[in-house]
């Protein structure tokens, strides 16, 4: 990435009718510059549809991303439910691909009560055969785990750098309000810089550069996450965020989650701007 671009984790709302290819277009409009399929109860688009919305969002300038369907954990027990896992990161990134599309993203598992390094091993053995057939497909879409808001669920930005670094072609997808809800701290400009340089000292100025970023509020409770937030009704020191970034030179993609998404993408887009 040139530069650090902002947009919305779906069809921003007020999108009429409510279509991926009105959404592109309402964001370019709107003065952003990327949008996230949300394909998080299912992949909902055809590849003759996807062929067009490349076309698109190419003449647009809008930079497009996905989010897979919820139902993954490449930590479950059951054989089943792992190549159910597995193909549903395949079908979004293959969707993703024909989109033209960036980055996929995609919640990674649970710990089931085992132990991390038995849940890691697990989880990068099935990412790792994931990325390994979609090289085969000439496919070379970012597959991105996300940092987990919950602390049931696999994905501290620890495991999620360390996996980055091991396996070609993943890099993490940061959502700051998840790593708030998880760790009850990441909510000041030094914690924010560590979090930076956690991602420079692992993955190199590389990391920095091809950052895909989720950002709302977020409501949390001693388990973590419970749900999102705008950010002007969160605790999320938003500004103190958008000032590391500037200040790492951070490029890439920020995603706003909040429920009124656009305006939040806006406001970041703003803060980072002035």
């Amino acid at each position: 990435m040139k530069k650090l671009i902002f947009g919305t984790a779906g069809i921003p709302v007020l999108t009429e009718p409510h279509t991926t290819e009105n959404g592109i277009m309402q964001v370019k409009k709107l003065g952003l510059g990327a949008m996230e399929m949300e394909f998080v109860r299912g992949i909902y688009l055809s590849k003759e549809k996807a062929n067009k919305i490349n076309i698109l969002a190419s003449k647009n300038n809008v930079v497009l991303s996905a989010h897979a369907p919820y139902y993954i954990n490449l930590n479950s027990k059951e054989l089943h439910k792992i190549k159910a896992s597995k193909k549903r990161i395949l079908d979004t990134a293959r969707i993703a691909h024909l989109c033209g599309a960036w980055s996929i993203v995609f919640h990674p598992g649970f710990y089931l009560k085992m132990e991390k390094e038995k849940v890691y091993s697990n989880i990068k053995k099935n990412l790792q055969e994931v990325v390994e057939t979609l090289k085969s497909e000439s496919n070379n879409v970012w597959v991105r785990p996300e940092t987990m808001g919950k602390k049931s669920q696999f994905g501290d930005l620890k495991e999620l750098l360390q996996l980055s670094s091991e396996i070609e072609n993943v890099m993490p997808c940061i959502d700051f309000a998840h790593l708030h809800a998880r760790t009850k701290k990441t909510n000041t400009y030094d914690e924010f810089c560590s979090v930076l340089s956690s991602v420079e000292k692992t993955l190199g100025k590389k990391g920095l550069e091809n950052i895909h970023a989720h950002i709302s509020g977020i409501e949390y409770n001693n388990s973590g996450e419970r749900y999102h937030l705008t950010l002007k009704n969160s605790d999320l020191k938003y500004e103190e965020l958008i000032k590391a970034f500037k200040d790492f030179k951070v490029k890439g993609v920020i995603i706003s989650e909040s429920p009124n998404i656009e305006q939040d993408a806006i406001l970041l887009k703003k803060l980072f701007t002035l």
